[in-house]
């Protein structure tokens, strides 16, 4: 299809006669849009279309209308019949009265567009840059950061369910794409077999029943595995998705075997970790994760937001990783995208799981932004005791390369080398003569050899005690508890669009959709505070509330 750029007008004049007399007292789409006006041009998305072709609709206008259709949670059908019937979303659109609107489809197509040209970010971005353009966002405030949990579009299965409908779901595809060559050979059995979904209530409740269901099922996925390498089968085939994940999957579940041996189910403690474990075929980037009592299968979110009193929260920053990633590998790389917008924060407000020595050094030296967050304590026996004998509890000499105990003893040995998770130490050590006659020694070392520390480079360590002892502060108290408004925006974005669990398969459409909710949440919030809604506020209990006046 062929873009034929028709520059949005002005509101015809019938359009907004209506809208003003429906609406005397404004409405959302009507303040943002009297503000913004167009937010999207036909010819930032020249690049998705092609030349020539039969004309496409208006991608600006399709924009606008995928931005409202996730500010109220609609899917495609109801957000095309809303462009067809609704007067506050013509008059946004800038569409005449009688205008038709498109097929739903149309949305699809223009999600993929955005996909396959690497577009995801443009719709964020366009209206993010707008908004700063009117002074709703700025560079160098205070912003927060924090992330939740997204369910995937599938259905939970367990290992037996996984490798079941994994081979039915290679067995599905090969019939449409190649049917005869399928046919020729595939045992009629399987037809019993897989010909219907395998359900957890269907299968052998017996342990050894189940294992050598497995096992047959292993040995069916070798031989359909088999006949797609001979030399005489379509080459595409083994190209396929469905296939590509089929060999990911037995690898996983079962173990490598020579032809004619038996396939061999992997023992529990004997499967890869969770981080590239397959958990369903139909999403093979869906993983399952743990935090605290939370268990799920899908991914994670982290959204970044101002949280400045003069201006409305707007996210800032959106990033969906898979559910097994850490916080704190995002921390950079959302600071690295704030830059790039030239949206750094003065105080960057996070969670102790996004915060690490190397964070709190790169943060300052690279960005001059203050990165404001629990650090993990002192977890040693010795702090715990509190009995003077911790490491802070040394005295570092970074020029002369050792270290003094409190009992004014000072280190033999001074070591750089790397901790096995790769990060910069510096091994310590003491003398034997100091430490065996020590009368505290039961108090700093619980073995007969003498005392050790291993503290990471003199910026980082400098950076963690800092950060320890600022924590302790009333001051930090105050400043922290301004990352809780996060979690109204998570809950906001739950309501309205979802948040927690994808429409989508897969981590690239799972991302996009996560873009697009947060730009429709920036733009109910830019439209709350042109009506001057005040911020939503923590509830609290009837009984609570009556704390003040009994005091």
């Amino acid at each position: 299809m062929s873009l034929r750029p028709e520059p949005i007008g002005p509101v015809p004049e019938e359009t907004a006669r209506v809208a003003r007399a429906a609406f005397p007292h404004g409405n959302p789409y009507l303040r943002v849009a009297d503000l913004l006006g167009p937010i999207f041009r036909s010819p930032q998305f020249a690049d998705l279309y092609s030349p020539e072709g039969q004309p496409a609709a208006d991608p600006a206008r399709l924009a606008l209308v995928t931005i409202f259709q996730f500010a109220e949670g609609l899917s495609d059908r109801q957000a095309a019949d809303a462009v067809r019937g609704r007067i506050d979303w013509k008059y946004a659109l800038g569409l005449p009265l009688e205008d038709p609107g498109f097929d739903a489809s149309v949305l699809c197509e223009f999600r993929r567009r955005l996909l396959t040209g690497r577009a995801e970010l443009r719709l964020f971005e366009t209206l993010l840059a707008q908004l700063k353009a009117h002074g709703f966002v700025r560079a160098r405030g205070r912003q927060r950061t924090d992330s939740t949990h997204v369910l995937a579009a599938i259905h939970v299965l367990n290992r037996l369910e996984c490798v079941g409908e994994t081979l039915r779901h290679a067995l599905n595809t090969l019939a449409v794409v190649a049917p005869e060559w399928l046919r020729s050979w595939v045992p009629g059995v399987w037809f019993d077999r897989y010909g219907q979904r395998l359900q957890d209530y269907r299968l052998p409740k017996g342990r050894d029943e189940r294992l050598a269901l497995a096992e047959q099922i292993g040995t069916d996925g070798r031989q359909l595995l088999g006949a797609l390498a001979a030399p005489d089968s379509p080459a595409e085939l083994r190209a396929l998705p469905a296939v590509a994940t089929s060999r990911q999957v037995w690898l996983q579940q079962f173990h490598a075997s020579e032809a004619g041996e038996p396939v061999r189910w992997r023992a529990a403690d004997d499967l890869p970790p969770a981080a590239v474990m397959i958990s369903s075929p139909y999403d093979p980037d869906a993983r399952y994760s743990k935090k605290r009592e939370t268990e799920w299968t899908g991914y994670k979110i982290h959204l970044t937001e101002t949280c400045d009193d003069e201006t409305p929260n707007l996210i800032t920053d959106v990033a969906t990783t898979l559910a097994t990633s850490t916080d704190h590998a995002v921390t950079a790389a959302i600071q690295d995208r704030l830059a790039e917008r030239d949206l750094l924060p003065r105080e960057h407000i996070v969670d102790t799981t996004y915060v690490t020595a190397d964070h709190l050094v790169s943060s300052q030296a690279e960005h001059g932004c203050t990165l404001l967050g629990p650090v993990a304590e002192d977890y040693s026996w010795q702090a715990r005791a509190g009995t003077g004998y911790a490491v802070a509890q040394f005295a570092i000499d970074w020029e002369g390369h050792h270290a003094t105990c409190p009992n004014n003893k000072t280190s033999i040995i001074w070591k750089p080398g790397v901790d096995s998770q790769g990060h910069d130490i510096v091994s310590i050590r003491f003398a034997h003569a100091d430490c065996g006659p020590c009368p505290v020694r039961q108090q700093c070392v619980g073995t007969h050899r003498p005392r050790s520390l291993m503290i990471r480079p003199q910026p980082k360590f400098e950076a963690l005690m800092a950060a320890r002892q600022r924590q302790t502060t009333a001051e930090f108290r105050q400043q922290y508890a301004k990352r809780a408004g996060i979690e109204g925006t998570i809950s906001q974005g739950v309501h309205v669009a979802g948040l927690r669990r994808t429409r989508y398969i897969g981590l690239a459409k799972t991302a996009l959709g996560h873009l697009f909710i947060a730009t429709a949440l920036n733009f109910i919030r830019v439209a709350a505070w042109l009506a001057e809604v005040p911020r939503s506020t923590t509830r609290r209990s009837a009984f609570a509330a009556l704390a003040p006046a009994a005091a």
